[in-house]
């Protein structure tokens, strides 16, 4: 099912992963609606991805920011979520003794993207879907990480159960390994080498993945019209070792 003349919103779409995403989706012939929290970001995405996007700014945490975002963006096809909160919440977790800030975890990866859901739903068009975005974490626990853990498990739960109440709307997710985006920028070059390798080094596919290579997951999940309720892990190999 191609992606020639269909719309497609893409929130958490000026960057990274998401910026991959409508890359991609421009390249097979689709309009691209951006959204992020962040309006030079959304404008600066608009330019670089040309004259077939368009964007707008939105705050997943905010719901009637988000109903305002969908009524501006009118009629579509296909949504993708990849909105992520890399501050307080996301490289620095919150652990079994920091449960106050538990609620963080969750802000945007979980209840914005479900905010996204509840306010597209209607304007989703026959034969959409709709694509989350999880985490290995949800596979791979690491020490420290349960709530993180928890919260990237609810995601793959939350796709499954969309994926029935929404039908015929397809809903799925797709579940990035380590991929080479502008969070790694904070670190310095020697050692964010080196803390590659180590993460990358036992994988069947022994480096980091590209945006590029994990964007293709989101397109095909929007192309395949026989595909709802999965969760597609793009790891470079490391949930099999």
């Amino acid at each position: 099912m191609p992606l020639t003349d269909k719309r497609i919103v893409i929130i958490g779409g000026s960057s990274g992963i998401g910026y991959a995403v409508a890359e991609g989706a421009l390249a097979d012939g689709a309009e691209v609606v951006v959204g992020s929290s962040q309006a030079p970001k959304v404008e600066d995405a608009v330019r670089r991805l040309g004259n077939r996007a368009t964007g707008h700014a939105v705050n997943v945490r905010d719901g009637d920011d988000v109903a305002g975002f969908f009524e501006r963006v009118g009629p579509f096809d296909h949504l993708v979520f990849t909105a992520g909160d890399w501050g307080a919440a996301g490289l620095n977790r919150p652990t079994l003794d920091d449960l106050d800030r538990a609620p963080e975890v969750f802000a945007v990866r979980f209840w914005g993207a479900l905010a996204a859901v509840r306010h597209a739903r209607s304007q989703i068009r026959d034969g959409g879907s709709i694509t989350l975005t999880n985490g290995m974490i949800a596979h791979r626990p690491r020490k420290g990480s349960a709530l993180s853990t928890a919260m990237a498990g609810s995601i793959e739960h939350l796709t499954r159960g969309l994926a029935v109440d929404l039908a015929p709307i397809r809903v799925n997710a797709v579940c990035p390994g380590a991929i080479l985006t502008g969070i790694w920028d904070g670190i310095a070059a020697d050692q964010r080498e080196a803390q590659l390798q180590r993460m990358t080094a036992r994988l069947p596919i022994p480096r980091i993945g590209l945006p590029a290579e994990v964007a293709e997951a989101y397109l095909y999940l929007m192309r395949g019209g026989y595909t709802t309720g999965q969760v597609l892990l793009v790891d470079g190999g490391g949930s099999v070792v």
